[in-house]
């Protein structure tokens, strides 16, 4: 089932009500808007005059619902989930700990070469010169030892945005653009990841002690190309600015169709085929994470 995202940008005041989020605006005092929880997929508390009960943060919590707070910029600073969201989750864990560094060197290298295989997909789609970056995809080794991934990044975004453009997480414009898209993306990963059973802060590569979610990190690096996608899609359209349309447009990362093999689904969904493999790599039932190509 297709989740839904809902982002509250206005003051209101949020609560539960037979397992539904209540919502009631400020500027509509007569009126009161409700949603099932369990047709919920992410929530965005964007709004800083927004209030929120506790019974609502649990519900919310025990369906698995992300939910992301903002800070005082409109940005997401926070996210919340679920400690107990699967029921093999102590097994899953348990395999995910006994991973050994030559699993998670070749897992790394299967996240590298999807990553750079969709990020030349993409330069194709949009006109550019993809085949470029096929050395790059084609020959990842263990862990990547050689640092494909860094060094295709960066004929990947002077292809894509011009010579001019550095990927910089500190600046504005394009590069806000994609820091608030990644934001939403690793937001749902994490989500997908708490799903399968698997723990976000034990990572594959990234590894960094200030960072409580590693793993997804790692494991939206192959998703971060429908992102540019989008934030492409705006900068043709001369938007460079993360204004309300803007972030708008990027939330929809989450409906974007993903192709597998066998199947199409929606990004959100997508996550949750990529989730599951990545847990039978660690219970040794598989040995290939499963990951779409972008077309």
């Amino acid at each position: 089932m297709l989740k839904r995202t809902i982002v509250f940008s206005n003051p209101c005041s949020l609560s539960l009500k037979d397992e539904q989020l209540v919502a009631r605006y400020k500027d509509l005092p007569d009126e009161t808007r409700t949603v099932p929880i369990e047709d919920l997929g992410l929530v965005m508390i964007e709004n800083q005059i927004v209030t929120i009960t506790a019974p609502l943060l649990a519900k919310l919590a025990e369906y698995n619902v992300g939910t992301i707070f903002c800070n005082a910029k409109g940005l997401p600073c926070s996210m919340l989930f679920n400690i107990d969201s699967n029921n093999t989750q102590g097994e899953t864990l348990r395999n995910q700990l006994a991973a050994s560094e030559p699993l998670k060197k070749q897992l790394w290298k299967q996240i590298v070469e999807a990553k750079i295989k969709n990020q030349s997909c993409l330069l194709d789609k949009l006109g550019r010169d993809g085949a470029m970056l096929k050395p790059f995809y084609a020959n990842v080794k263990s862990g990547d030892s050689d640092n494909r991934e860094g060094i295709a990044a960066r004929m990947y975004w002077s292809e894509l945005f011009g010579k001019d453009f550095v990927r910089d997480r500190d600046q504005e414009g394009i590069n806000s653009l994609l820091n608030y898209g990644y934001t939403i993306l690793r937001a749902a990963v994490a989500r997908a990841l708490m799903s399968s059973g698997l723990f976000p802060m034990l990572g594959i590569f990234h590894h960094n002690r200030s960072n409580a979610f590693p793993l997804a990190d790692d494991m939206m690096e192959p998703y971060r190309p429908y992102v540019d996608e989008l934030v492409y899609a705006l900068w043709q359209k001369g938007k460079a600015a993360l204004d309300k349309e803007a972030k708008t447009a990027l939330i929809k990362i989450l409906y974007c169709d993903t192709c597998f093999p066998k199947v199409t689904r929606p990004l959100s969904i997508g996550l949750t085929l990529s989730m599951a493999s990545l847990a039978k790599c660690y219970a040794k039932d598989a040995t290939k994470l499963s990951f779409p190509i972008l077309k």
